[in-house]
């Protein structure tokens, strides 16, 4: 393009910042240069000058320079200190937003692309030369170079011929600089295709804008550069990245599904049916029988409690409904979870086996992105911040991995600080995961806990927790067989329908979205007080009987409970009837999981500690013993701490069973063969 095409185009755009943006440039103005940019949207460009607007798509660099030399020469004021007014011009709201980033082809270099995506990691800043100035060691000449994107160091003096130039780092312009990268959006990637990835550079004031697990969207310049770090290089293939003009954030969860109108009305007319809850919980996972205490959990889950509420000293209560569901194999505990994930318009599926603690959080890791640095990169959970996070396969986590979700499910962030880098990430993510027995099956004849292969202290960060067992029960076992062999004819013949009562799930995502944005419960006096009373019921059985039935966690999960009920009736307030089924639900898992099977009791000890009080008592029983008798002598013989079990009222049975776990745990030692004493003491 020609110098004059170049005038006539600023001439239009000091017209355009003229009529539209003069309020605009005046605001930057007056906080330049802590403010350097004016954003202009490419509408508005559109609809000023259509002929400009098509011209920036196909040659952006040349038309931003046009408008930053346009703001230049504008007749401006400048505020006391500042010599030249130079703001960036960034472009934003660009055509074709819904682009995936795998569509991008080679026909959009250097062309301006505007994408929606999710950043996964991101580097430090770094600090580019913007002018370098050189010195001839020779001569002593000086020369200032502007530095383009295809710059070439000088290395010839033009004065004495010589090759003696030197970079003077003092005396060069610098600008910040940083990288990142992108992927599409999780829930436009097709079926379990890998999502396509973009790299990012960032220059001056558009650094630090980004974080991994946010979704963004970009409008910038689509370049290319060689291929770096390769063993083979190829000079005749290129690496893509995209020089960012603008960047927005976005928030990617129910809260960005469009809703019409129509969609509204719609929604206000499903909540006025009485069976409108049945309805929600029937569309958990239609296709598979039974297991309705489930479905109802996981449908509780994606309304989620009240937002936003915060305690004196700024505490934020977590609104995140946690699952956990361990169970047989083979009885569609993943179809059942998966049903729920697919219905979030973001959420992440991982499977134990195949999945690190880092790769759950967050990690800090070398990459060529930084050039050989250190960049943030964020896991599964932090990416589906917003949304819901599945783990399959929860117990073959390993334990240091899974410790690293304590703080994820208890404080909804994620705090790194590795290879000097100290950082925390959101990570608003409700937690559905599926796990199996310790040994495979459920043994029914043992206390459920004790075959929970998974720490006490990650289980009670669960609002609820389901056994689910494949149990020989003949009608049941008709009644599913009918229900599978049915669908498969349905299926076969074409003719599958949605069960009567369920909804359509695109509806039901959008139901979810208007209750999620716009409903906010609050407790009821009469919810209150039934909540309340059940909790104090609880806890004064608890006290009669020496146990700990339930405690304060519990208590809050009930209320987030209550309130996503009463979010899935649009209500605005926690009625009775929504404490009665979040009291209903807990109920149900303490009456399977905490219950004391020796004493029939409730017992929260099953799921802080991992054993009922009862054994603890035994186990308490059984090292006195073992004290008392080693007093005066170093060991005791396991005969005699038998018989004064037996005589305490411990069969022999249970006690073998305690000195054997006491043993392998490293509380007891046989001094000599037959003989036991306590480790450490004297």
């Amino acid at each position: 393009m020609g110098e004059q095409d170049l005038t006539s185009l600023a001439s239009v755009f000091d017209d355009f910042f003229t009529s539209i943006y003069k309020n605009e440039i005046n605001r930057v103005l007056a906080s330049y240069p802590i403010s350097r940019s004016i954003n202009v949207d490419f509408q508005e460009l559109d609809r000023f000058n259509p002929s400009v607007a098509d011209h920036l798509l196909s040659e952006p660099e040349i038309v931003r320079e046009a408008a930053e030399e346009a703001i230049r020469t504008m007749n401006l004021t400048l505020p006391p200190g500042v010599g030249e007014f130079a703001p960036h011009v960034r472009f934003y709201n660009g055509p074709d937003a819904d682009v995936m980033i795998e569509q991008l082809s080679s026909k959009k270099l250097n062309q301006l692309v505007s994408f929606k995506g999710i950043i996964t990691k991101r580097t430090d800043v770094m600090h580019k030369v913007k002018k370098a100035h050189y010195t001839c060691q020779a001569c002593g000449e000086t020369y200032d170079v502007v530095v383009g994107r295809n710059f070439k160091p000088p290395r010839m003096c033009s004065s004495c011929k010589k090759l003696a130039l030197v970079p003077n780092e003092e005396k060069s312009d610098f600008v910040d600089m940083q990288k990142a990268e992108v992927q599409d959006l999780l829930e436009k990637v097709s079926g379990g295709a890998p999502a396509a990835k973009m790299e990012l550079w960032f220059e001056d004031d558009v650094v630090n804008n980004v974080n991994p697990g946010e979704n963004v969207q970009i409008t910038g310049i689509m370049r290319i550069k060689p291929f770096q770090n390769t063993k083979q290089k190829n000079e005749l293939v290129f690496n893509r990245y995209v020089d960012v003009m603008h960047v927005d954030s976005l928030k990617r969860d129910f809260e960005e599904i469009n809703l019409t109108k129509e969609d509204i009305a719609r929604i206000k007319e499903a909540a006025r049916h009485e069976n409108i809850t049945k309805r929600i919980f029937s569309s958990i996972a239609p296709a598979v029988y039974g297991y309705d205490e489930v479905k109802k959990a996981l449908a509780l889950q994606l309304f989620g409690g009240t937002s936003g509420k915060m305690m004196k000293g700024d505490a934020l209560v977590r609104d995140d409904i946690h699952v956990l569901l361990i169970g047989d194999p083979g009885i569609a505990k993943t179809r059942i979870m998966n049903s729920a994930v697919d219905l979030a318009p973001k959420s992440m599926y991982v499977s134990g086996k195949s999945v690190s603690g880092v790769g759950l959080t967050a990690s800090a890791e070398k990459d060529e992105l930084g050039d050989g640095g250190w960049t943030l990169k964020a896991g599964a959970l932090v990416l589906a911040s917003g949304g819901i996070g599945a783990i399959d396969e929860f117990d073959k986590i390993d334990d240091e991995d899974r410790s690293s979700l304590h703080e994820v499910m208890e404080s909804a962030t994620v705090s790194i600080a590795k290879a000097g880098i100290v950082a925390k990430f959101k990570a608003k993510t409700s937690i559905v995961a599926a796990a199996n027995p310790k040994h495979g099956r459920f043994n029914q004849t043992k206390n459920l806990a004790d075959q929970f292969d998974v720490p006490p202290s990650l289980l009670s960060r669960f609002d609820l927790l389901f056994p689910i067992m494949d149990v020989l029960d003949e009608e049941k076992d008709l009644n599913l067989a009918e229900h599978i062999l049915s669908s498969h004819i349905d299926a076969a013949r074409g003719t599958v329908q949605e069960e009567d009562d369920s909804l359509d799930r695109d509806f039901l995502r959008k139901y979810i979205a208007y209750a999620r944005r716009n409903i906010r419960p609050v407790l009821s006096n009469s919810a209150k007080d039934k909540i309340k009373e059940f909790y104090l019921d609880l806890r004064r059985r608890g006290k009669s009987s020496g146990s700990v039935p339930i405690t304060p966690r519990y208590l809050e999960g009930l209320v987030r409970l209550a309130e996503a009920h009463a979010k899935m009736r649009l209500s605005q307030m926690v009625e009775l009837e929504d404490a009665k089924v979040a009291i209903g639900l807990l109920d149900y898992v303490l009456k399977k999981v905490l219950t004391d099977q020796e004493t029939g009791r409730f017992d929260v000890d099953i799921i802080t500690t991992g054993r009922p009080r009862s054994q603890v008592e035994k186990i308490e029983s059984i090292l006195d013993i073992i004290k008392e008798k080693t007093v005066e002598q170093e060991a005791v013989s396991k005969q005699e701490v038998l018989e004064e079990a037996e005589a305490a009222g411990l069969d022999a049975a249970t006690a073998k069973r305690i000195l054997s776990e006491l043993q392998r745990k490293g509380d007891i030692y046989e001094k000599e063969p037959g003989w036991i004493a306590i480790v450490g003491n004297k």
